[in-house]
């Protein structure tokens, strides 16, 4: 299944001018982002809040990571302090998935922004958590914190946000975005035999595991005839015909 970094901001001296700080936020949004990405089947871990860039990096690099999401509000500083707006999605000018998962993000987010002709994909060779990361990864700038407008704005859409943020990734990834629910505990039930774990919602899709009849598994949410399930440490889909619920 895939796999994601989350970089929330570790900036704590930033600012928010109507209250609170850009780590404050740019984490709650990463805590929300957390029930969709596991009821649509993506696995993920989060960068350390006590290190700085430079360990988000490495925490990365040393894992096996589809994207590198690295999650900011921006300011504009000097004689722009509170007048900009907007949001920038960040990629590599070198990596085409880079740049085709930035297109997507920005697409899905100018759906919520005020105002969609102020959302933009831009290339960087200078942000270190798009250029030196070993995952396909993008840099979003989530509005102005400076700006009154746009810091109420990401104040009252947390929970969109990172809905739309989870779309993206799924819209990447080519898997079906299922909306968050509380997790099930169900168990296989089967005429004796393994029910396999699959890596897509499709019985042409690539086994991944199996899991034994009369089996306990996680269900995080169903797309289709199929569940989002987790079974010891595998996350895939399984048949829902062949679980029951206590």
């Amino acid at each position: 299944m895939p796999s994601v970094f989350l970089s929330p901001s570790t900036q704590e001296w930033n600012p928010y001018i109507n209250g609170g700080t850009e780590e404050e936020y740019m984490n709650i949004i990463a805590d929300r982002m957390e029930p969709y990405l596991r009821s649509s089947g993506i696995t993920y871990a989060r960068n350390d809040p006590t290190r700085d860039v430079r360990g988000a990096i490495s925490d990365s690099n040393a894992g096996n990571y589809d994207v590198h999401l690295a999650l900011h509000s921006n300011a504009g500083g000097g004689q722009f302090a509170g007048k900009l707006r907007g949001i920038d999605v960040y990629y590599s000018p070198y990596s085409d998935s880079s740049r085709k998962l930035a297109a997507i993000t920005a697409n899905n987010l100018e759906y919520i922004y005020p105002d969609p002709s102020k959302v933009n994909t831009l290339p960087t060779t200078s942000l270190g958590e798009v250029t030196k990361t070993r995952a396909v990864a993008i840099l979003a700038e989530l509005g102005y914190h400076d700006n009154y407008a746009d810091a109420e704005w990401i104040k009252n859409n947390l929970t969109p946000i990172a809905r739309s943020l989870v779309q993206a990734l799924c819209d990447y990834f080519g898997i079906p975005f299922v909306e968050a629910g509380e997790s099930r505990r169900g168990i296989v039930s089967t005429d004796g035999s393994n029910l396999n774990i699959r890596q897509y919602p499709s019985i042409d899709a690539a086994v991944i595991g199996s899991i034994p009849n009369g089996a306990p598994v996680s269900v995080y949410g169903q797309t289709g005839n199929w569940y989002v399930i987790r079974y010891n440490t595998t996350n895939g889909y399984a048949a829902a015909d062949f679980i029951t619920f206590e």
